[in-house]
């Protein structure tokens, strides 16, 4: 049965969770299901608002996205993006107490990221929280209190091994310092994660579009996962089920900030096949270690060097996308041709691109970029994107031809005539035609 409640449908008689029935309970399980939610007095927008933009953490307030206590969330979504589906079937199979909260000793940041004024600046940073990394330091007494508020930005200490940094340092390109670059190959690095957390105003804003369109399609395009988005205009802030950024520093952090510091960067886009497994259909794993080895050669000179990771596999339309691309490019007629490379992925999936570079340059004006003297990148998009939103950027640097894999001259031939940086030019229609990849039947 379905009744309807102060701001609420509720389920009630057969459908409902009983506390019983679970070996693991908590205070906030009552015995309906929230379907959805409507604005009401004194809840938790009104108790713990968002004024994002502001200049402190306690002006700006927290972000509530954690489902202990319902009746504190101030935001739409779930913290973890897409892994609280994860969570979900961890407390579904009875391997985690939905009452469990982060102990959070001993996790603040490796190293401190200060305020930017990008981070006050109108509509700069609206894809991620820039006080997503200081929730225990800034909100430890409502936290104390028993308010669940957890970290979206995580910042951390590791080392990288990549085999192509040690072909590097054999062939002299790089040498060990024992600071950064060590005798072993391992790069020191200072990582930090970042989850998405959308002000839905700002990403409608950068779109060009309405913020009840947006909502509109974010709740239809998702087959109504969140009904918030159309039922609670008063929740401005949107935790999206999408993966997330990892920025790897290479020297020191507070360096990125400094003017007087050169930085040499290159921010990348998942692509599993490639970056892990060594696919040679496309430059992704090539592109992406010499901008790791460029990076290394500008710290160790005494800049900076940045990379940030961004998951949006397949340009952002997922693995079985592109495996279907990648068949429908290979058996066209004709071959692999790189005169047909976007057609043939627009015809799949319905778009060349699901990328749309507008939120990225968010994570770089976080830390404060203000200019990038080495960009290792050819994409035009991500330029654009980086300009437009006041980054100057110097030198572009293009993948050297001698990394570029057999099977992937397709591709870069097809992006330089689509428009991305070349210090060679625009290939014309003859080269273009000329340019087919591996058939089927030889791999």
């Amino acid at each position: 049965m379905v009744q309807k409640g102060p701001g609420a449908l509720r389920v009630t008689g057969p459908l409902s969770i009983r506390e019983a029935k679970l070996p693991m309970t908590s205070q906030n399980r009552t015995s309906h299901i929230r379907l959805t939610s409507h604005p009401e007095p004194g809840g938790a927008a009104a108790r713990f608002p968002i004024h994002w933009g502001a200049a402190t953490p306690e002006e700006r307030g927290p972000v509530i996205a954690s489902t202990t206590n319902p009746a504190d969330r101030n935001v739409i979504g779930a913290h973890g993006g897409s892994y609280s589906v994860y969570r979900a079937l961890a407390i579904s199979a009875r391997a985690m107490n939905p009452a469990q909260r982060p102990d959070l000793t001993n996790t603040h940041p490796t190293a401190e990221i200060l305020p930017q004024p990008q981070w006050f600046e109108p509509g700069k940073i609206v894809s991620l929280d820039p006080f997503g990394h200081r929730v225990a330091q800034d909100f430890g007494q409502w936290i104390g209190e028993g308010v669940d508020i957890r970290p979206t930005i995580a910042v951390t200490k590791a080392r990288l091994n990549l085999p192509e940094i040690l072909a590097a340092m054999a062939g002299h390109r790089l040498a060990a310092d024992g600071h950064i670059l060590h005798g072993s190959g391992d790069i020191s690095v200072t990582k930090i994660a970042v989850d998405p957390v959308w002000h839905l105003p700002g990403i409608a804003e950068r779109f060009g579009t309405s913020e009840n369109l947006l909502r509109r399609t974010l709740f239809e395009q998702t087959g109504g996962m969140y009904p918030e988005l159309v039922t609670r205009p008063d929740l401005k802030v949107f935790l999206p089920p999408i993966g997330s950024i990892t920025a790897y520093v290479i020297g020191e952090v507070a360096a990125i900030a400094d003017p007087g510091r050169k930085l040499a960067c290159r921010v990348h886009d998942e692509c599993n096949g490639s970056d892990v497994f060594g696919s040679d259909i496309c430059t992704c794993r090539p592109y992406l270690v010499h901008g790791i080895e460029e990076a290394v050669k500008e710290a160790q000179g005494g800049g900076v060097g940045l990379i940030v990771y961004n998951r949006k596999e397949g340009r952002a339309l997922g693995e079985v996308t592109k495996f279907l691309v990648y068949n429908a490019r290979k058996r066209q007629e004709g071959g692999d041709s790189a005169a047909t490379y976007f057609e043939r992925t627009e015809c799949v999936a319905g778009v060349q691109d699901a990328r749309f570079q507008q939120l990225m340059p968010d994570v770089l004006h976080w830390l404060g970029v203000r200019k990038i003297d080495r960009l290792m990148s050819m994409s035009n998009m991500k330029y654009d994107a980086m300009v437009e939103s006041g980054i100057e950027i110097g030198e572009r640097v293009a993948i050297p031809p001698e990394l570029i894999p057999p099977d992937a001259s397709v591709e870069i031939e097809a992006k330089k005539a689509a428009g991305y940086y070349s210090p060679d030019g625009t290939p014309g229609d003859n080269a273009l035609k000329s340019t087919v990849g591996r058939d089927l039947e030889k791999f």
